[in-house]
């Protein structure tokens, strides 16, 4: 079968890169399925497609915030009819589970609903002027062209998460997809035009990350940039970004840990647990990476949660029998199998897992067992580095307090959670932790489009992706001053 080839998207036109190169997307469950042929970009192509965008803004930006909006609507209403036919493209690119795809493909759905809805709101403020006879109210702007860089463990959601908020306010857009996982970006954006989406309002350029991101970054005419990324890279793209003030979205790693009290729902708790855990592979920037066990009930949750994860079954994410794919690729085998050593030379127990599974069928792909260690102490690095991976490390506390504590003591505050039935420890927990998401007997994974999605320290720069958030970050205020006195008035002076 032959290899579908795909080219840049850059005025409403499919172009080849100005390089003439290529690289392939694989299947992670099976190297030898090519998902498809992809650009391999430069600065030339990102300079044509900020060109490209430039010239759309000219018109996109005087369209009515309901009309984009509509745009968005049927965009929902189209991925709606092809969600399964996405989900399948992205569990081949990308590996995760069917249900799992199916989730993302719904994620960029429930985002197309909730801003188009933003199209007629959009709202800013009015206000009493402190002078007779004169008029004071705040307007959202559109930025400009915005320059987005895309991760590849939610490819459709996260673009949607992108580019959404930023279309309804009246910006044109250029993305790079992930190199390993372009191809659901390609059938977002399809979407939106054949959802009536004008040429030139969203251009896509693939390749990799030194090569076609960081031109985007640095292009002067691009006026914010959204990254979602490891925090090493992200640091490098902030520092571009402010060396030209512009505003920069970062959304970075996590650390996330999960309490269990001892009076939480055990059965409760094991579920999130192995969810929050082994969910994507582990490949979440809110995965379930480490769990806090209060020592009551550390030896019972330790001993079920290891019989649950050497039960998950594993394997090519289309075959709906499993319950895990692949990780993305051999990088990232590479990392979990590290920490693994690392783990076990600082004195942490493997429990179950710390392998590639190369028998059978897994010996095609990129697959490595749930992985659980027990003893793991606070300061260990397994504790402290974002693995990005199926691998969990458990904790044990005496207290609420202690647990809180070591929940923090971390250089990430992306999400957390708490399993107990004490409403007390409810509020404290939400309170106290330090995180940008705070979950109540419910795991770290599973945020919902209508809500500020983002952290604290180093896992994000103080702007939030999601809900409203978004809307901040894609538009500028502009204060408005309307005097029909028909005389000089001046402020804080007459």
């Amino acid at each position: 079968m032959s290899t579908a080839v795909y080219k840049n998207l850059i005025g409403g036109q499919w172009v080849t890169a100005r390089s003439g190169k290529t690289f392939l997307n694989l299947n992670p469950a099976r190297y030898e399925d090519t998902v498809g042929e992809f650009p391999t970009s430069n600065a030339e192509d990102v300079a044509d497609a900020v060109a490209a965008a430039k010239a759309a803004y000219a018109t996109w930006r005087l369209t009515p915030a309901p009309k984009r909006a509509e745009i968005l609507y049927r965009t929902g209403e189209i991925l709606t009819q092809r969600k399964e036919q996405y989900a399948r493209d992205m569990t081949r690119e990308m590996g995760k589970v069917l249900s799992e795809t199916r989730g993302d493909v719904q994620e960029a759905i429930d985002t197309a609903y909730y801003m188009a809805g933003e199209g007629r709101r959009l709202f800013g403020q009015t206000t009493p002027s402190e002078l007779p006879n004169k008029f004071a109210m705040s307007v959202r702007m559109p930025v400009g062209v915005c320059g987005m860089i895309a991760p590849w463990n939610f490819p459709m959601a996260i673009p949607s998460w992108k580019l959404f908020p930023a279309l309804v306010c009246g910006n044109t857009c250029l993305i790079k997809p992930a190199e390993d996982t372009p191809l659901s970006t390609y059938n977002l954006v399809q979407t939106l035009m054949d959802a009536g989406l004008p040429p030139g309002v969203v251009n896509i350029v693939a390749g990799f990350g030194p090569e076609a991101g960081a031109p985007i970054v640095t292009h002067p005419d691009v006026r914010a940039i959204s990254f979602t990324g490891s925090s090493e890279v992200g640091r490098i793209v902030g520092q571009a970004a402010a060396a030209n003030f512009k505003p920069c979205s970062l959304e970075m790693g996590g650390k996330n840990a999960m309490i269990v009290m001892e009076d939480a729902n055990l059965d409760l708790a094991l579920d999130g647990a192995v969810w929050g855990a082994f969910g994507t592979t582990g490949q979440r920037c809110t995965a379930t990476s480490r769990i806090i066990l209060h020592k009551k009930i550390a030896a019972e949750f330790t001993e079920r949660l290891v019989a649950r994860a050497r039960a998950l079954r594993v394997g090519d994410g289309l075959d709906e029998q499993f319950e895990m794919g692949p990780q993305i690729n051999q990088q990232q085998i590479d990392t979990s199998t590290h920490y693994v050593e690392i783990a076990t030379r600082e004195g942490a127990r493997l429990l179950c897992g710390g392998e590639r599974l190369i028998e059978g069928a897994h010996a095609k792909g990129t697959f490595f067992a749930p992985t659980v260690f027990s003893g793991v102490t606070p300061s260990m690095r397994i504790a402290q580095e974002e693995v990005f991976g199926p691998v969990v490390s458990l904790i044990e506390c005496g207290s609420l307090e202690e647990a809180i504590g070591q929940a923090n003591g971390i250089q990430y505050g992306l999400s957390t959670a708490l399993y107990s039935r004490d409403v007390n420890r409810a509020f404290a927990a939400i309170r106290d932790l330090e995180a940008g998401i705070t979950y109540i007997n419910a795991p770290t994974i599973g945020a919902e489009v209508h809500l500020p999605f983002g952290g604290v320290k180093q896992t994000g720069n103080g702007h939030r992706e999601g809900g409203t958030g978004a809307i901040d970050f894609y538009s500028s205020w502009k204060s408005v001053y309307v005097d029909y006195s028909d005389k000089l008035q001046r402020a804080q002076i007459d």
